[in-house]
């Protein structure tokens, strides 16, 4: 089992494997035909699930809805977090109806909208974003700063799965008149 943890300051991302062995009896590397077989992707690589996952946060954060979506499946099932504001839908499927029951909705109720990750944690085709959004309601005033944990699944190179988990009773009552 592969796991990689990465940490994401200012754009740059930090990967943690196994340290590499510094005995100069080790083995040798395989050969071409042999890594063919056995081929790992590396946490570099530009398709790897890390990257696929922190290539949709930086797309957001300038408002790329395009690049957003860019590596979702055809039948991607995205699921906001129970009691969301936004999960009387759920499940959304297909870049279609995420753009418009959650990402449009966003765009129109709030001044702005963060969706900052802080740390990636990835296992096989799973990674967790933690972070933080932070949020101004267009119509109350009210702000919000509160924590996310959003577990992507990645297959065959594009994103199939999303679940939020946040904060949402302090979510809804920003959004509340008082």
């Amino acid at each position: 089992m592969k796991r990689i943890f990465a940490v994401a300051v200012i754009g740059l991302a930090v990967a943690c494997s196994a340290p590499a062995s510094t005995d100069e009896t080790a083995e040798t590397p395989p050969t071409p035909a042999e890594s063919e077989t056995d081929a790992v992707e590396t946490p570099d690589a530009p398709t790897s699930p890390v990257n696929l996952v922190m290539g949709v946060y930086n797309a957001f954060e300038y408002g790329d809805i395009e690049g957003v979506t860019a590596n979702f499946a055809l039948g991607i099932v995205w699921n906001e977090a129970e009691n969301s504001p936004y999960a009387d839908q759920n499940p959304y499927e297909g870049a279609d109806e995420i753009v418009n029951g959650v990402f449009a909705r966003i765009g129109g109720e709030w001044d702005y909208f963060s969706a900052t990750p802080s740390e990636y944690i990835a296992d096989g085709d799973k990674v967790a974003a933690i972070g933080r959004y932070r949020a101004k309601h267009t119509a109350t005033g009210k702000e919000m700063d509160i924590p996310f944990v959003h577990v992507w699944t990645v297959e065959d190179g594009a994103i199939t799965a999303f679940q939020q988990y946040t904060d949402t009773l302090t979510h809804t009552e920003v959004m509340k008149a008082d």
